[in-house]
């Protein structure tokens, strides 16, 4: 009936369908949700475009994967620039010389090397192999304690020194007064949020929604030559060598009747004692100006199989078990494993969608 089922109507599955759409073929599109656009989801409320999922700031030096998105909307110029909350101290990310010249009371690169120095030879880490050390040799113990530890037990579930080290190796750390979190020549926020985006990218394709695969694996299965999946990779193979770990998000969104809450999109609290990680100030992303404004904090959690998993732990133990995954996924019949859940990876939007536009030109024809 289709050439192409896909699983997961998020950005790695619309992507697909929308080139394979474009070149004349068929596809159903499902999603277990009630709408399209998986994590990247947008809801406007009260005029405000709420990242429903935790905030998602588009970023890319990859033009083509640039222009492929503005073909669809506008970008604004929203650069990302989140602040911390340390007790009742605040601080500039990503760590640059706005966060060591508050924190030590200095001006020059310099003296913030040398203070980062001395608090790693103090410290005697010499080859950092957890997350603790490598932070420490980063960026010293008194931005450790007071802006990584607690922040990332909670993002975690556990503390840093159980974590692999190659996790903190993903945070910028500047020694000039820039508070641009990322360094990519391209980055904003879509005007009117995502969902339009996902509406276009889906306009030529059949999508069901509220439409769970497992509920219905072998009808649905025989409703196309190939399956595009996106879900989780060890439940599809109902988990025959145990089950991959996640953590999760847990939200609380709330309508508030001032025009400004914290000044800034993205503030995160960085106290081990504050259950929150971060609070998104939704409007602050398309620079609104309405006189009310939604907020929402954001809890890591534990995966749980009825929760939404969203981190891959890919520390040792779970790579391995995910390779002995990937060799069955390597054999299973006209099917492809794509996205985060799929390919058990961290991948940034822009990756995603690099990853879907080179998988589109390698199989359609």
């Amino acid at each position: 009936m289709y050439d192409y089922l896909v699983v997961g109507a998020g950005l790695f599955g619309s992507v697909f369908a929308r080139q394979a759409s474009q070149k004349g073929k068929s596809c159903l599109v499902i999603d277990k949700r009630n709408h399209i656009g998986g994590n990247v989801y947008t809801k406007n409320i009260e005029g405000i475009n709420v990242h429903a999922y935790g905030a998602h700031i588009f970023h890319t030096n990859d033009e083509e994967v640039w222009k492929f998105m503005n073909s669809f909307a506008r970008f604004n110029r929203y650069t990302n620039s989140p602040i911390a909350v340390y007790g009742d101290e605040i601080y500039n990310l990503p760590f640059n010389m706005n966060t060591f010249s508050k924190l030590w009371n200095i001006k020059t690169p310099s003296e913030a090397k040398a203070i980062i120095e001395k608090q790693r030879l103090d410290a005697g880490i010499t080859d950092p192999v957890n997350l603790e050390e490598q932070a420490i040799s980063l960026v010293g113990t008194d931005v450790y304690k007071k802006l990584i530890e607690g922040y990332t037990t909670k993002q975690w579930g556990k503390p840093p020194r159980e974590l692999p080290a190659f996790i903190i190796k993903r945070l910028p750390v500047r020694y000039t007064y820039d508070n641009n979190y990322f360094n990519d020549d391209y980055q904003g926020i879509p005007i009117g949020g995502y969902t339009k985006i996902f509406e276009k990218l889906l306009e030529d394709c059949e999508v069901r929604l509220n439409t769970d695969f497992y509920d219905n694996r072998e009808e649905l299965s025989s409703y196309a030559h190939q399956i595009i999946f996106t879900g989780t990779i060890d439940r599809y193979f109902d988990y025959c060598f145990g089950k991959l770990e996640y953590r999760s998000l847990r939200f609380e969104t709330e309508i508030l009747n001032i025009e400004n809450y914290q000044g800034n999109a993205v503030v995160n609290y960085t106290c081990a004692d504050v259950p929150y990680t971060r609070i998104i100030e939704h409007k602050h992303f398309e620079f609104g100006t309405q006189p009310h404004t939604v907020i929402t904090r954001e809890y890591s959690a534990d995966f749980s199989q009825n929760g939404d998993p969203y981190y891959p732990i890919n520390d040792d133990k779970n790579n391995e078990l995910y390779n002995r995954y990937k060799v069955l996924a390597a054999n299973e019949k006209n099917v492809i494993f794509g996205g985060r859940l799929g390919m058990y990876r961290y991948l940034d939007m822009h990756v995603v969608i690099r990853e879907a536009l080179d998988l589109a030109s390698k199989i359609i024809q």
